[in-house]
């Protein structure tokens, strides 16, 4: 397993494990946007740019819904 590779799946186990927590927090929800992130890099950097596109957008919903329940809760 190459160093990119291991970095892909750095990424989306974080985004799992995130999303899976998100009930408990809010700051498991930004931890869900930052995983995004780190899987849009991924994404651009390995080449595929749609992939990296569509991570980046669910970045920019996950922080919407940070800022929404924190004002909320």
């Amino acid at each position: 397993m190459d160093g990119l590779t291991f970095f892909g799946l750095v990424a989306v186990s974080l985004m799992l494990a995130a999303y899976a927590l998100e009930e408990r927090s809010s700051w498991f929800i930004l931890a869900f946007a930052g995983a995004c992130c780190l899987g849009s890099l991924y994404g651009f950097l390995q080449g595929a740019w749609p992939f990296g596109l569509v991570e980046a957008i669910w970045a920019l919903v996950a922080l919407r819904r940070w800022q929404l329940h924190r004002r909320i809760g």
